[in-house]
């Protein structure tokens, strides 16, 4: 009969380690060799403790041989010893894990196995957490746990279940990741340390000076555990502290890209009386950029993160633990930037073949000769996002055969603005001396060319500005009874009940002001508010940014104090952040899911013709939902600037819509011990991804109004989730010690897929002024209909007292101000309005292959890749929203490492294939697409002594660059240049 299978134990050392800061020294300690003659038993070998890079390979390999279904995992060792900056860069190293990398360089979200960051559920000791996040200039849809908030000082182990259990709470249709934080009962010893790092991050010195940090940040961190009265009680208090100074600088299409048929016409289309050389034609689509813009921005960030965790244990049969976890991440950006806007008049331009065509070269005269706008701005954005999670787990042990197990707890997140000026803020400024633009896209930077601009400080005055508030809060009260009944030593039953409490609230509003043609003159603004700089040598490491035909000067200058200036010369007094998110247009969505669940799980092993394991289980799940959401009454539409549009409101008020449903989720994993090293495993397993925030929002909401129209949103919380069908094979041999080489292949039958549904409406019967009556009269009196500063001169100046007009005063080019409001019996603008329905099923499949392998003499190896197919693609040749599975790509990773009882060494490679990052560009419908990016990381370690150990760390050492385009290469949609980061540190053991 197959003997029990062993727990998972962690050495005090092991334990300890992981719970350092990320610089913990890498280091090992071998055995030494045994007396000739002396005994060989299980006593002996037991005394044996080993550490380091070794044990954490030989812990994850227990891990993933003792498990039910596939599972990997990384130890404490791990993640102290990889060079990763925070969880999701240690978890990228697990195959057919991927991280979506931030601006700053970093890993926030994980797509596991081709499924999105939406899709898996992140757990925290066994319960699930609340995610929050917010957008720039939107509310945030997002239910992904943003694994930036955590450090990896406080965290013992990781868990990815990759195939589905019974016995865990559902949400996660690619994995459910399980972070383990350290109880003192684990080790039942003391164990006190204190670490200390410096930081060089180079990306922060890659920038204007008004934007560096400093060049060398802090971290620090400990962590103390002890067990006191006769091991009845424990406590462990763990804490973190670090600072980071960094910056990326981006070129791009930042306001998206119009796609158009190239039979047809449409908003964005080549005007008439342009040049084409190789105009595309025939059934494709060509695309025109909207902008063209490169931006600078500094970044400080802190983040605190500290845990405290009671233990007591009155008896032997029950343990009661009380832990509180807390993190906090505040980051602060501020940004410089240059850009210039298209209007779509004449062009001459060369285009790459279709059927999705692209402009190799885009020349256009904007606004005339000379008279364009070189814009130029600042922003300040400031976030703060904070976590909390109360637990109490009570565990009994009744009888020697039933146990139970009562965990509850309360978590929050909350993600909110950090300074007076918002969340999201911008001040723009311009020289208004542009003519002809013409921008290359034929390498990977794209070359600007502006004959006769210039930059003069002395011609720059501000324009537009915007305030920008997002909020969004997550609550979880979960309650959960666990249960198991041990019926033999290789049968059990594993049996529960669960309630949880989800409640969200994602909120946006915004202020906008300004004249975006000008605010005052010139004249009023000191010339040495801004300091001239050039723009190529900020992407030195982006191919094309040398080149002699870039026009290479912009402005910088303090967001403040030219602020402070515009809001004086401007007097419509809206140079704050707003903070009523029930003004006009603002966004507040106010959703509760309610969700009941039962569960069985009979686990049992046998001898057949080889021995067999089997878990068999099923689990019910109910919920019910309720959403509330704001609704804006819109009552009119303003032409306020030549190519810009604005909704007035009304009062507003919410609406409320529910939906339910409810689910029999079965799951089986099978494993086949072929030989005393090889396993042959098999699961079928169903799970479900319930849809995120803004799908299920309770009414309809306008976002963004243009010439004749515009957009919005109508939420259904009545939508199913997405359920999978989930199917596992794969095959292990275990070489040695930390040493296997896996192969497995998987696929998930999809349903309910959420797709976006375009429905055309007029909602509130808008009159529109585009084509109106003061339009028609504009244009019978010679303006062409295309030239809206033509048409909206001879309207302020022949009919400005008509209804609906409001006249200003005129900027610096001698255009009127002011805004022209639609009337009855104008046109009634067509909106766009974006409904989510369950639409599709399709499939994912894939094969992964992971070989690691601990040599005798202290080198090592592991290796994995990843590959995913499935039918959900993007049609670049196809315009408007499609099904598209974002996140699917094939990954790999090769990690390579020495250890000895005194140095260590790591080099890591990450890689990850091109995948759909997004479905739409900000513009409309387009597909985003993340071009392929690996990375090198290296780790070195000298261990002084048993108390003292240093670590070197290198991350991104061959300075990567990370690059998006669209339907094509050359519709870039940005690049972006950070920088290598060097990180030199000590920990030292009491």
């Amino acid at each position: 009969m197959r003997q029990p299978r062993p727990a998972l134990r962690l050495t005090t050392l092991a334990a300890a380690s992981g719970l350092l800061f990320a610089s913990a020294a890498v280091h090992a300690q071998t055995a030494a060799a045994p007396p000739a003659g002396a005994a060989s038993g299980a006593q002996q070998l037991e005394t044996v403790i080993v550490t380091g890079i070794r044990r954490s390979l030989e812990s994850s390999v227990d891990l993933k041989r003792n498990a039910h279904g596939v599972v990997d995992g990384i130890v404490a060792e791990d993640i102290g010893k990889f060079p990763d900056t925070n969880l999701a860069e240690a978890m990228q190293r697990i195959s057919g894990v991927s991280i979506d990398r931030s601006a700053i360089g970093e890993g926030s979200k994980v797509t596991v196995r081709g499924v999105g960051p939406d899709f898996n559920l992140v757990l925290l000791n066994g319960r699930q957490m609340p995610a929050s996040a917010i957008n720039d200039a939107s509310a945030s849809d997002s239910r992904a746990f943003d694994f930036a908030n955590l450090a990896a000082e406080s965290v013992s182990a990781l868990e990815v279940f990759k195939t589905t259990r019974a016995n865990a709470p559902t949400g996660g249709i690619g994995a459910t990741i399980n972070i383990k934080t350290a109880r003192p009962f684990d080790t039942r010893q003391q164990v006190a340390s204190l670490g200390i790092k410096l930081v060089k991050d180079q990306s922060g010195q890659n920038l204007p000076d008004r934007l560096k940090g400093d060049a060398v940040t802090p971290e620090v961190s400990g962590i103390y555990s002890n067990v006191f009265a006769d091991g009845k009680f424990g406590v462990a208090v763990t804490g973190s502290y670090q600072r980071r100074d960094l910056g990326y600088n981006q070129a791009g299409v930042f306001n998206g890209w119009h796609t158009i048929p190239a039979n047809g016409g449409g908003w964005g289309e080549i005007a008439p009386g342009s040049t084409a050389v190789n105009r595309p034609t025939g059934s494709g689509v060509y695309s025109t950029p909207q902008s063209i813009g490169y931006s600078f921005t500094g970044v400080k960030r802190e983040r605190v993160n500290g845990q405290l965790t009671l233990q007591f244990q009155p008896i032997k049969e029950v343990v009661a633990t009380l832990d509180h976890t807390y993190s906090e991440n505040k980051l602060q950006s501020r940004r410089s930037d240059v850009s210039a806007w298209f209007g779509f008049g004449p062009s001459n331009t060369t285009w790459t073949d279709g059927p999705a065509a692209a402009p190799l070269i885009y020349s256009e005269i904007v606004n005339g000769v000379g008279t364009g706008d070189l814009a130029m701005g600042s922003g300040q954005f400031a976030v703060k996002n904070t976590n909390h999670s109360t637990g109490l787990n009570l565990a009994w042990k009744t009888t020697p055969s039933l146990k139970f197990e009562l965990d509850a707890h309360h978590s929050t997140a909350v993600t909110k603005p950090d300074s007076p000026y918002g969340s999201n803020a911008v001040q723009g400024s311009a020289v208004f001396s542009r003519g002809t633009t013409t921008v290359d896209f034929s390498n990977d930077f794209p070359v600007w060319s502006l004959p006769g601009a210039t930059s003069d400080t002395s011609r720059q005055l501000a324009t537009g500005s915007s305030y920008r508030n997002s909020y969004m809060k997550s609550d979880v009260d979960q309650v959960q009874l666990r249960s198991n009944y041990k019926f033999t030593d290789t049968s059990n039953l594993d049996f529960g009940v669960s309630l949880t409490h989800v409640k969200n609230r994602t909120a946006f509003a915004v202020n906008e002001n300004g004249s975006w043609g000008g605010i005052a003159t010139a004249a009023d603004y000191p010339d040495d508010l801004f300091t001239p700089d050039s723009i190529s040598k900020y992407f030195s490491r982006v191919g094309g940014s040398g080149s002699s035909a870039m026009f290479n000067s912009f402005n910088t200058f303090d967001f403040a104090a030219l602020n402070a200036i515009a809001a004086k010369l401007d007097p419509n007094g809206k140079y704050r952040a707003p903070t009523d998110y029930t003004q006009p247009g603002s966004v507040d969505r106010r959703t509760q899911e309610k969700s009941q669940s039962l569960y069985a799980q009979f686990n049992t092993e046998w001898d057949w013709i080889v021995p067999v394991g089997a878990a068999l289980g099923l689990r019910y799940e109910r919920t019910n939902v309720t959403s509330r959401a704001l609704v804006p009454t819109a009552t009119g539409i303003s032409w306020r600037a030549f190519n810009e549009f604005s909704l007035t409101y009304g009062p507003a008020s919410f609406t409320e819509l529910k939906g339910k449903y409810s689910y029999v989720l079965p799951s089986l994993d099978l494993d086949f011990e072929l030989t005393s090293d090889t396993k042959l495993r098999a699961s079928y397993g169903e799970s479900i991804g319930r849809p995120g925030w803004g799908a299920i929002q309770g009414g309809q909401t306008l976002n963004e109004v243009r010439a004749g129209g515009g957009n919005g949103a109508q939420g259904d919380p009545g939508l199913k989730p997405l359920k999978s069908k989930n199917f596992d094979l794969s095959l292990e041999h275990y070489l040695d010690k930390g040493s296997y080489v896996a192969v497995g292949l998987f696929r998930k039958n999809i349903s309910n897929y959420i797709g976006n549904t375009i429905v055309k409406g007029t909602p509130f019967n808008l009159p529109t002024p585009i084509g109106g009556t003061l339009f028609k009269e504009a244009t019978a009196s010679g303006c062409a209909a295309t030239d809206n500063p033509c048409i909206r001169n001879w309207i302020f100046t022949n009919r400005a007292t008509a209804p609906g007009v409001t006249r200003g005063d005129k900027d610096a080019q001698g255009n009127w101000q002011g805004t022209i409001v639609g009337q009855p019996g104008d046109p009634i603008a067509v909106f766009d309005i974006t409904v989510p329905a369950n639409q599709r099923n399709d499939y994912i499949n894939g094969a992964e292959v992971n070989v690691q392998y601990a040599f005798r003499n202290g080198f090592g190896f592991s290796a994995n890749y990843t590959y995913v197919k499935s039918g959900l693609k993007y049609e670049d040749a196809k315009i408007g929203d499609q099904f598209a599975l974002e996140g699917l790509s094939n990954s790999g990773n090769l990690v390579g490492f020495y250890e000895d009882n005194t140095y260590s060494a790591r080099v890591a490679y990450n890689w990850r294939g091109k995948f759909l990052s997004g479905r739409h560009d900000g513009r409309e419908p387009n597909p985003i697409y993340t071009e392929p990016y690996g990375q090198v990381d290296l780790s070195l370690g000298y261990k002084m002594n048993e108390k003292l150990s240093f670590q070197f760390e290198a991350i991104n050492l061959t300075d990567e660059i990370q690059r998006a385009h669209e339907r094509r290469k050359e519709i870039l949609q940005m690049v972006t240049q950070t920088g290598r980061r060097f990180m030199i540190g000590a920990r030292y053991k009491f």
